[in-house]
């Protein structure tokens, strides 16, 4: 689901020529679709009344509620870094950063699920991914468009994802209904990019483009965004942060692959670097996942 919609929000903000505009719509149009849905489903608004319950009580910290500003922020970092760092480059710093921070948040028990300790065997396992990432990506990588800052950038870009995904798994503990999680998500995330909009349009002197009248394909990327933060927060729960990351990965790659084959963009094409890297991949969810899992 996220290769698809990197796929859309690509194809969009290639067209308008403005990443974190083409950002905004996404982000906007997943949270009118989810708001539709919530003023017809009762399951929705009955996880709204018991957030507001637990945070009445105590039981839910406020600052759980803000997961969607990580979202945002992310998406604004990324629209920032990739054109100084290039796709490759983004990826592996990316992925990096959220198997690093998804270790640490599996052991704090953020996302509400058993505490999990920093094994070997889940060390092997981060590793193995991030070197899979960079395999599968080592024909696009340049040595001239690398910068040791927006590296790092891209390192906590992934560090957002994976403490958002932590914070969605205990939400959605509270809220019983993955939607209303996923509701939360698109409120605070579409109003940090609205920000961030606003401040780059003051400083760069630039307004919004108008937008494409289609194929309508570009604008799915916010009901995929939906659909993705409801699952996500729901799996977590059960499988522990890492282990989404990396099944997450490899579902990634292996989109990737399927839309490069079926669907490319001008100047793409399949590479064994890509089939090798997404082996690689799941040697590292073999690698790390627990046994629990396979045995069902």
């Amino acid at each position: 689901m996220i290769a698809l919609q990197s796929r859309a929000n690509g194809e969009l903000s290639h067209r308008i020529n403005n990443s974190l505009e083409a950002a905004l719509v996404s982000f906007g149009s997943g949270l009118i679709v989810i708001t539709i849905i919530a003023l017809f489903n009762p399951k929705i608004k009955a996880g709204i009344t018991k957030l507001r319950s637990s945070v009445r009580e105590k039981q839910l910290p406020k600052w759980n509620l803000f997961a969607g500003v990580l979202g945002g922020s992310f998406v604004a970092l990324q629209t920032q870094v990739v054109p100084l760092i290039g796709v490759a480059i983004y990826s592996v710093a990316s992925i990096a950063g959220q198997t690093a921070i998804s270790l640490f948040v599996d052991r704090m028990g953020l996302s509400g699920g058993a505490k999990k300790l920093i094994s070997k065997k889940r060390l092997a396992a981060a590793f193995i991914t991030v070197a899979a990432v960079l395999l599968s990506v080592w024909d696009r990588l340049s040595v001239t468009s690398f910068s040791i800052l927006a590296v790092l950038l891209s390192g906590l870009a992934g560090a957002l994802v994976g403490v958002q995904r932590a914070m969605n798994g205990r939400i959605n503990i509270f809220s019983a209904q993955s939607f209303t999680t996923s509701l939360l998500n698109f409120i605070m995330g579409t109003s940090t990019l609205l920000v961030f909009l606003v401040i780059k349009s003051l400083f760069h002197g630039r307004g919004l483009v108008a937008l494409p009248h289609g194929p309508w394909w570009l604008y799915t990327g916010g009901t995929i965004g939906v659909i993705y933060i409801a699952f996500s927060s729901t799996i977590v729960q059960h499988l522990g942060v890492l282990t989404f990351t990396l099944f997450s990965v490899g579902g990634t790659l292996l989109g990737s692959l399927l839309i490069d084959i079926f669907a490319p963009t001008n100047g793409t094409h399949v590479t064994w670097y890509l089939v090798s890297g997404i082996l690689l991949t799941y040697l590292g969810v073999l690698t790390g996942g627990e046994s629990r899992i396979f045995k069902r």
